[in-house]
């Protein structure tokens, strides 16, 4: 897919994140919409997982680490025809198995998740089996920045430089944000890039809400050979959505009818000029 078609690609997706979260009543939706250019590039561009192959153990992998922001996954993995709107349009209904973190229970998750820290950890281990086994596919995992205040995150990281994990590419999504704030005011995490170099990572930068940048990246690993794949996705949370982008109340918060009329507003204008471009 190249760059134009992943550009509308992530305008729809966050139509959808909108959509499902409004209906749905609850939602990570600044979160969500942070990560969703690297959720896009990933599945449309990078990935090959499809219905038809997601029972195969040979083929590369995702994982999601920052499990809370689900609604992205879930709208994504939809497109792909992993299971239809309608089922999609249950999420937080009852009696649905759509709900707010990730579950095998809905076809096209790879591991539950949403107990932070967990992720990599799980990642890790797959990447060790791809190994052990001969296997040349990847692993693939997204982390929050938020979430990087988990041990267990540089636990998984020194393991993961003890195998030599190549063939593991781990994506934070540095948003800068989490819950309760800035993350440099919470749990001051910075300076990032430097830390993973300690950890004999192969790290690199990249503007996270940027299909071409991301698709770049992504197409090119391994960095280096026998050494982790990093990659600091810096991104805008809420990005799309003026009132949304860089306002820590949205992290998890529904729009108003008013709210959500003018967000869809903002996306088809951003898609008007896409397209015209």
């Amino acid at each position: 897919m190249n760059t134009k078609d992943l550009e509308l690609k992530s305008i729809d997706y966050r139509k959808t994140i909108l959509e499902i979260i409004f209906n749905g009543g609850a939602g990570h939706t600044a979160g969500s919409l942070s990560c969703i250019d690297i959720l896009n590039v990933l599945y449309n561009n990078i990935l090959d997982i499809n219905p038809r192959n997601f029972n195969n153990y040979d083929r590369n992998h995702f994982i999601q680490s920052k499990g809370h922001s689900v609604e992205a996954l879930y709208t994504v993995l939809c497109d792909l025809g992993f299971f239809s709107k309608d089922d999609l349009s249950t999420l937080n209904k009852f009696d649905s198995h759509f709900i707010g973190h990730p579950t095998k229970k809905i076809p096209g998750i790879e591991h539950n998740t949403g107990a932070l820290g967990h992720g990599l950890s799980v990642a890790v281990g797959m990447a060790i089996g791809f190994k052990l086994d001969k296997q040349n596919h990847k692993v693939y995992t997204l982390l929050g920045d938020g979430e990087l205040s988990e041990g267990s995150i540089w636990e998984a990281l020194l393991s993961a430089n003890k195998y030599s994990l190549d063939n593991l590419v781990v994506i934070i999504d540095r948003n800068q944000l989490q819950i309760t704030g800035k993350t440099e005011d919470v749990n001051p995490i910075e300076p990032l890039k430097e830390k993973f170099n300690a950890f004999n990572l192969s790290t690199k930068e990249v503007d996270g809400n940027s299909v071409k940048e991301l698709n770049n990246i992504l197409a090119n690993t391994p960095f280096e050979k026998n050494k982790v794949n990093l990659i600091i996705a810096n991104t805008t949370k809420g990005k799309g959505i003026s009132f949304m982008e860089n306002e820590v109340m949205w992290h998890h918060k529904v729009p108003s009818n008013e709210q959500f009329i003018l967000a869809k507003k903002e996306l088809e204008e951003l898609k008007m000029n896409i397209e015209n471009d």
